[in-house]
């Protein structure tokens, strides 16, 4: 899957792609795309972004406060939705929505920037959400972690609950981006 960071410059510190570039990226690959909107009022954008050919939309509960109302809405434009959160917001936050949701992404960093250290308490809240997650009896989602995981830590992630991993500077701050992929497509939890 290809996993797309958007942010806004107001929720997340940076600014990154819109629905324009989903849609070039849509038409380069048959891959699930995995589309995370750290922005405000994502519900303003979820059609522009399904349209665009996402796959899976990840909103943030901080900018949703009508949460079940966006994930209907993406559910309604033929994506899927998934809930993400701040490493510094509660996790508890999220509990009553796993039920809704495709994904649960942890974010293991602050939104905003590539490069920044993963922050070592996140082991324990991907364990968490993983110890939900295999409390559900119908339907499971899927659990993603975003934010400084390297082929080092990797394992520990998936070792910790983690279906998918998200590797931004992990492999495209390698010598070799290919072959860094094909050994973190050899781990598994």
């Amino acid at each position: 899957m290809v996993h797309i960071d958007v942010m806004d410059g107001h929720f997340a510190p940076n600014i990154t792609m819109g629905p324009v570039v989903v849609q070039g990226v849509r038409r380069a690959t048959d891959q699930i795309l995995d589309v995370h909107l750290m922005i405000e009022n994502p519900d303003r954008y979820i059609t522009d972004f399904a349209k665009a050919g996402s796959d899976i939309i990840t909103v943030h509960i901080e900018t949703c406060p009508k949460v079940r109302e966006v994930f209907q809405q993406i559910r309604d434009e033929g994506a899927r939705p998934g809930i993400t959160l701040r490493p510094s917001t509660d996790l508890e936050t999220i509990e009553d929505t796993l039920e809704d949701v495709d994904l649960v992404l942890v974010m293991s960093v602050e939104p905003g920037f590539s490069g920044q250290t993963f922050i070592p308490g996140m082991m324990d809240r991907i364990a968490k959400v993983r110890e939900w997650v295999d409390k559900m009896e119908n339907g499971r989602p899927e659990i993603s972690v975003d934010g400084d995981v390297k082929l080092q830590n990797a394992r520990e992630v998936t070792n910790a609950g983690a279906d998918i991993v998200v590797s931004g500077s992990g492999v495209f701050g390698t010598d070799d981006p290919v072959t860094t992929m094909k050994e973190f497509a050899a781990i598994d939890g």
